[in-house]
């Protein structure tokens, strides 16, 4: 389906005297990463065929500030987050989703601290949510029809917020095979992007760390990586590279497998 979806942007609903049922905070990748974009052009999809009204905040969104509390600058973080709290605020933004952990995190756990409340879920969350009301549903699994899925856990998903269910929830309606990597959920190993990390040169070692991840998923012999992240879709996607297994093994974004499958 090719439809061509306008999102609105929380501005333009504020003209027209309406607020949005949720918030889609995209997130810097999802703005600006080509591949990210297609994340984001899936959950859009989903958003609409499943009738939520939903909006952005367009221009007016900045990053949350989750690099640079990371890499220790605490005084450009509260600026970004003050900020940001000031335009949530302005607009009684209550419902926010996002498509990034970093995001999800930094919205939920640390913007209370500076007086920003919101309810805030992982797309894996919500996706599941409205399949579960069906409100969305999956045609016989799509292209993921009897292939071998294995599910990347991103940190501050999964080890900092406690959600590994959902995620693999989603994957469970797909029918194929879900094969858990021998590092998963609490033991699960970080791409290598966390932290700010993805931002800088690598420091001295022997191997990559999305290298060695990479070995987890040709060990449990996958053909497709999940991911609920565009900084571990990246990490992922370079570590298939590095093996030379583009054409046996897909990364995707868990919110692109199920608008796949639900034929959206």
């Amino acid at each position: 389906m090719s439809e061509q979806i306008k999102v609105p942007t929380v501005a333009e609903m504020a003209t027209a005297g309406e607020t949005p049922e949720i918030l889609f905070w995209v997130g810097c990748a999802g703005s600006f990463d080509d591949r990210a974009k297609k994340i984001t052009k899936a959950v859009v999809k989903i958003l609409h065929h499943a009738g939520i009204k939903f909006a952005v905040l367009g221009t007016e969104e900045s990053c949350t500030g989750d690099p640079a509390k990371r890499a220790g600058n605490e005084f450009t973080f509260m600026m970004q987050a003050v900020q940001n709290i000031q335009v949530l605020d302005e607009y009684k933004i209550k419902n926010i989703v996002t498509a990034c952990p970093h995001c999800f995190n930094t919205l939920k756990n640390e913007y209370p601290d500076l007086g920003g409340n919101y309810d805030v879920v992982h797309h894996s969350q919500l996706i599941n949510k409205l399949l579960k009301e069906g409100k969305i549903k999956v045609k016989n699994g799509g292209d993921f029809k009897g292939k071998k899925i294995t599910f990347h856990d991103p940190c501050y998903l999964g080890r900092a917020n406690d959600v590994y269910e959902a995620p693999r929830e989603l994957l469970s309606k797909l029918d194929s095979e879900l094969v858990e990597m021998k590092r998963c959920k609490s033991t699960g190993l970080c791409c290598g992007a966390g932290g700010a990390q993805m931002f800088k040169e690598a420091e001295k070692g022997d191997k990559e760390i999305n290298v060695e991840r990479t070995e987890d998923v040709l060990e449990a012999k996958a053909n497709v990586v999940a991911t609920g992240c565009p900084f571990c879709n990246t990490m992922m996607t370079d570590g298939v590279k590095h093996f030379n297994k583009e054409s046996d093994i897909k990364v995707l974004d868990i919110a692109e497998m199920i608008a796949n499958a639900a034929d959206l």
